[in-house]
């Protein structure tokens, strides 16, 4: 079975990973915590395409997402779904874009997350990135 992890960044990218993984999450019947709440077999099929199912029978996104300024990570979390990602994969720093020490630190922990993300995943099919600008 293929798996997708999809990588979120910029404010752009984040609203549009969003709205994804609402929409996502209602055709597989993934409730905002997690928890599996539909009504048909079919729901969970291929739903490992694009979760991951932790110790406790929640359902985790396989995303990271990424911004340079904290207020876009803060409006994900605060939204409807903010509480289905795993706290680790919300990726922010400076809103100074130039600084280069930012980047580094910023890009180290993304690697680090997919990194967690990959050694998880038994058959990684593609990256999706959502971003725009």
């Amino acid at each position: 079975m293929r798996e997708i992890v999809h990588i979120q960044a910029g404010q752009c990218g984040n609203q549009i990973g969003t709205k994804f993984w609402e929409v996502i999450s209602d055709e597989h019947g993934i409730d905002p915590a997690g928890g599996y709440v539909g009504d048909s077999p079919l729901q969970l099929e291929r739903i490992n395409v694009y979760y991951n199912e932790s110790s406790s029978q929640k359902y985790v996104p396989r995303a990271i997402l990424v911004d340079l300024e904290p207020g876009t990570m803060d409006s994900v979390r605060s939204g409807p779904f903010g509480q289905l990602f795993r706290p680790d994969n919300f990726i922010f720093g400076m809103y100074i874009i130039v600084c280069y020490k930012c980047w580094l630190n910023l890009s180290s922990r993304l690697c680090w997350s997919l990194e967690y993300i990959l050694q998880q995943t038994a058959e990684i099919n593609c990256l999706f990135l959502s971003t725009a600008g």
